[in-house]
C-alpha cells in the first residue's frame, strides 16, 4: 500500500518508539505516586514537559499534556468560555473546534463565526471585526487539515493582543512542515501522530497568565488544568518524535514539496488544484477530480493507493466538507474533491508512482 494520507495519522517515527519502548515494558509508575517507582516515572514526565518546552519556546509549566489534539482544542475553547464571555471562530475549523463551539452555543455562550475566501483563508480583519468586549477565546486553525491552506495566523495574533484578546490556534496540521512557536499564540493545540509520534496524546500550550478553567476533574494533575493519570509511554514518545521533527524539517519539506509537484505534473491534464500551491503547505495536495470521490477512493484502494476525501476525524461522515462547502464550493464538486498528503517517510518517486495509480483508476471508468 502506497500511504499517502498522513494528513490522517503518520507512521511512528524510530525515535519516538526506541523512547517508548522502556515504558511499555520493564519500566512503568503513576506519576503522582511519592515511592522510588513513581519518581521515575514522574521525572520522565517532567523532563518531557522542558523537552516540549524548548521545542516551542515556552516555559515547562506552559505545557499541558492532553489526550489528543481533540482535547487540547476543546480544553482550549470550554477552559476560557468556563471563565467568560463570546467564543470567535473561523467556519474551516477542525470538527473539534466546531462542534465544541456549537455545544457552547447550545449551553447559551454567544459563538461567532467568520467566514472565509474562495480559496479557504480567513480575513484578519474579519475576525477581530466579530470580536466584542466579552470575548472569551478567538481560535483560528494554523493550517486547514483538508485543503493545506495556510491561516495569518500571526497577524491575528498580533491585532488580538492589541485588544486583550486571548487566541487560540490549533497548529495540529501545521507543526510537521512548519516552526510553531509559543510567541504565536495564547493558546496552542498540537497532536503526536501527526509528525510521527503515537496516537492518543497531545500537547495544550498555555501562555503564563492566561486562565483556563478544567474540562476534565479528578487529581489535579497538569497543575490543576488536566486530571487523569499520565500517559507516561505516550508523552515520552511524542516528545521524541518532536524533536526529531524539528530536526528533519528542511528536508520533510524539501522531499515532500518534490513528491508533490511530480505528482501534480503528472496529472495536471485530469485534475484541477482547490487552492493555489503558494497558500497551501507542501505536504498536502487538494484535488478535484472528473468522477466522484466515493468511486475514486475505492479504485485507488483496490489499486494499493491510501488517501482520503477530507478529514478522517468525521467518523462516517456521508454529507459534503463543511471546508469546502465554506469556500463556496458547489456540493457536486466537493464530491469530486480528495486529498492526498505526503509525509515524513515520503520520497519524490511516491509523487510519480501515486500519479501513475490515480491515473489507473480514471481509466477504470473508461
Amino acid at each position: 500500500m502506497l500511504y499517502l494520507d498522513h494528513a490522517a495519522t503518520t507512521p511512528l517515527r524510530p525515535e519516538a518508539a526506541a523512547a517508548m519502548a522502556p515504558w511499555l515494558g520493564p519500566q512503568f509508575g503513576n506519576t503522582s505516586g511519592s515511592h522510588a517507582i513513581s519518581r521515575r516515572a514522574k521525572n520522565a514526565l517532567e523532563e518531557a514537559r522542558e523537552r516540549v518546552a524548548t521545542v516551542l519556546g515556552a516555559k515547562p509549566a506552559e505545557i499541558v499534556f492532553t489526550g489528543g489534539g481533540t482535547e487540547a482544542d476543546n480544553l482550549a475553547l470550554m477552559g476560557r468560555a468556563a471563565v467568560s464571555g463570546q467564543v470567535v471562530t473561523t467556519a474551516i475549523e477542525h470538527e473539534a473546534v466546531l462542534a465544541t463551539s456549537s455545544f457552547l452555543a447550545r449551553l447559551g455562550r454567544e459563538v461567532a463565526i467568520v467566514s472565509v475566501t474562495s480559496e479557504g483563508v480567513v480575513d484578519p480583519d474579519a475576525v477581530l471585526a466579530a470580536t466584542t468586549g466579552d470575548t472569551a477565546v478567538v481560535s483560528v486553525m494554523a493550517v486547514n487539515n483538508e485543503t493545506g491552506a495556510r491561516q495569518p495566523i500571526n497577524e491575528i495574533a498580533t491585532a488580538l493582543a492589541e485588544q486583550g484578546i486571548p487566541f487560540h490556534t490549533d497548529a495540529v496540521q501545521a507543526f510537521g512542515s512548519q516552526a510553531v512557536s509559543a510567541s504565536q499564540a495564547d493558546l496552542i493545540s498540537l497532536a503526536a501522530h501527526k509528525f510521527g509520534g503515537p496516537q492518543g496524546v497531545g500537547i495544550l500550550y498555555v501562555r503564563e497568565g492566561t486562565r483556563l478553567d478544567p474540562l476534565l476533574n479528578g487529581g489535579g494533575q497538569e497543575m490543576g488544568r488536566r486530571s487523569g493519570t499520565h500517559n507516561v509511554a505516550g508523552i515520552v514518545g511524542m516528545t521524541a518524535a518532536m524533536e526529531a521533527a524539528t530536526s528533519d524539517r528542511a528536508r520533510f519539506v524539501a522531499a515532500t514539496s518534490e513528491a508533490r509537484q511530480r505528482f501534480e505534473a503528472k496529472l495536471s491534464d485530469r485534475v484541477e488544484r482547490t487552492i493555489p500551491v503558494d497558500s497551501a503547505v507542501p505536504h498536502i495536495s487538494h484535488l478535484r477530480f472528473e468522477v466522484p470521490a466515493d468511486t475514486m477512493l475505492v479504485r485507488i484502494d483496490r489499486l494499493g493507493l491510501a488517501a482520503s476525501a477530507g478529514s478522517a476525524c468525521q467518523s462516517g461522515a456521508t454529507t459534503i466538507s463543511h471546508v469546502l462547502e465554506a469556500m463556496g464550493v458547489s456540493p457536486e464538486t466537493a464530491r469530486r474533491s480528495l486529498r492526498f498528503s505526503f509525509g515524513w517517510t515520503s520520497t519524490p518517486e511516491d509523487g510519480e508512482q501515486a500519479a501513475e495509480l490515480v491515473l489507473a483508476a480514471l481509466e477504470e471508468g473508461r
